[in-house]
């Protein structure tokens, strides 16, 4: 029963990435109806992911393989000069501040200054003319001074949402070349150095800004693979394609996601959403919106998948049945408690269980069913089924997730003693049995599912971030859900240990 739901939570960590998309619309209202959820992203978080920018740069420059520079130049009555820089790599790098602005309709603007790096490398250069032919082969340092600024535009492509980071470019305050031990170069190597510097500059812009395209594009398939493993659950899996192109506000950006469960050979369809962005405020750094359109057909997989079972033995069953009820106890749950090693109680979801959240809570429909074991029998004592309603509120705080149920209806439908064939009638008994589903049963379901998701969402790694001030608001057909975040440092750096050794 735990791993049913799971998908529900791990939603919270991956929904505003990227996903894969057949279709994207330009019509914001028809996608909003065809979206199961909504991501949106305000400028003070993405004022927390700038600050870890400097550490993408850093990568995009030290990862960027600079290739090697030849040319050659003739100069009237001097003679000419060839050329070959080689093995040009990074020997020192500081980066100043980085600076970004949302440009509603455009993309994203960021400027990072004052990027000092000193590239090392070997020239080797021959001059000649009618007297003369000199070549050589030496050191070389170019010290340099940088702005940089990338124009980041988000759009529908590949079938996902991308990002063209092909308005990149630099400017150069200074650029240097110097060969090694010559602090007063000659004329020659004077004049070598001068002609030679707009080339390099030219190489360094080029591979620099590519740098930066790949490191996008390889953050980009980070996230949707790691949405993609987050997502699936053997059969079960749910597609968080784009339904239309992400909007950017100078206060947001927000993206819209198909939220369809696939079970098996089978996808869920999302046609009567009811989002709309007035839905959600700009005051919280990071908001998930997510309806009930996604919710169901989740649940749905879930129950034809066999997830939904809970096996309670021994002292765990035993114990409450004796303490927590106020009625009797019927003689042959007794007697099987009592004389019985090892008592086991067996439920299942019995039919297909279905949700609805209104400002209440979320309202949970179901059919459960029930075994009683006593011992090594392989006939239970007791078979039971009823139906239960329940309004469930969510909560998440310090690393754990919380649930709180609040039944509005349990009702035995039908009980009945497998050993003589015979229905269980009287009023007392069933009574008993209603009362141990709304007492035991419920809230043991709702522990163990709170303990298994928050495993789950720790072994995604949600218990790595600072999740601050979550509230998980239920409105009608959807959940709203709102937080505050700090990004882990130390991620970012294990992402780009991995993916650019």
């Amino acid at each position: 029963m735990p791993h049913a739901v799971f998908s529900e939570l791990l939603l919270l960590l991956t929904l505003c990435g990227f996903g894969a998309s057949y279709a994207c619309l330009q019509d914001p209202a028809l996608a909003y109806t065809l979206s199961g959820a909504v991501c949106r992203l305000t400028y003070p978080a993405a004022v927390v992911l700038n600050e870890k920018t400097t550490k993408v740069i850093e990568a995009a420059f030290q990862h960027a393989r600079y290739p090697s520079v030849k040319g050659d130049k003739s100069i009237m009555f001097i003679g000419s000069v060839k050329y070959y820089l080689d093995n040009l790599e990074i020997q020192s790098l500081s980066i100043g501040r980085s600076e970004f602005d949302l440009h509603p309709g455009k993309g994203i603007a960021m400027e990072i200054s004052n990027v000092s790096v000193v590239f090392k490398g070997t020239v080797q250069y021959e001059y000649s003319n009618w007297v003369v032919n000199i070549s050589d082969s030496v050191i070389f340092e170019i010290s340099s001074n940088v702005d940089l600024g990338i124009n980041p535009k988000l759009y529908c492509g590949a079938g996902k949402v991308a990002a063209d980071t092909s308005d990149c470019y630099l400017n150069f305050h200074k650029l240097h070349l110097h060969l090694q031990g010559d602090k007063e170069p000659n004329w020659l190597k004077k004049l070598f150095t001068d002609f030679i510097t707009f080339t390099v500059k030219m190489a360094v812009k080029a591979q620099i800004c590519k740098e930066i395209n790949k490191v996008a594009n390889i953050l980009a398939d980070f996230i949707q693979d790691t949405a993609e493993q987050f997502l699936t659950d053997g059969d079960i899996s749910v597609d968080i394609g784009v339904t239309a192109p992400p909007v950017i506000t100078a206060n947001y950006i927000e993206s819209y996601h198909k939220g369809l469960t696939r079970y098996k050979n089978t996808t869920a369809v999302i046609s009567k959403s009811v989002f709309h962005p007035s839905q959600l405020s700009e005051n919280r750094m990071l908001y998930f919106w997510l309806s009930d359109e996604l919710f169901n057909p989740m649940i749905a997989a879930a129950h034809h998948d066999d997830r939904f079972q809970l096996n309670i033995s021994g002292a765990e069953l035993s114990e409450p049945l004796k303490k927590k009820l106020s009625g009797a106890t019927p003689e042959f749950i007794r007697k099987c408690l009592q004389e019985s090693g090892s008592p086991e109680l067996r439920v299942w979801s019995s039919s297909v269980p279905h949700l609805n959240t209104s400002t209440s809570g979320t309202t949970v429909w179901a059919k459960a069913s029930g075994n009683l074991y006593c011992g090594s029998q392989s006939i239970p004592i007791l078979f039971f089924e009823t139906v239960v309603v329940v309004t469930v509120t969510a909560s998440y705080a310090d690393k754990k997730l919380f649930l709180h149920g609040t039944s509005s209806q349990i009702s035995v439908e039908k009980a009945e003693l497998p050993l003589q064939n015979q229905l269980l009638l009287h009023e007392t008994q069933l009574e008993f049995i209603r009362e141990a589903v709304e007492k035991i049963g419920i809230p043991k379901v709702l522990s163990v599912l709170e303990a298994e998701l928050t495993r789950l969402l720790d072994k995604q790694g949600a218990d790595l971030f600072d999740i601050l001030n979550t509230n998980i608001l239920p409105l009608d057909g959807f959940v709203s859900i709102e937080l505050d975040f700090g990004f882990p440092h130390h991620l970012l750096v294990e992402f780009l240990k991995k993916t650019l050794q």
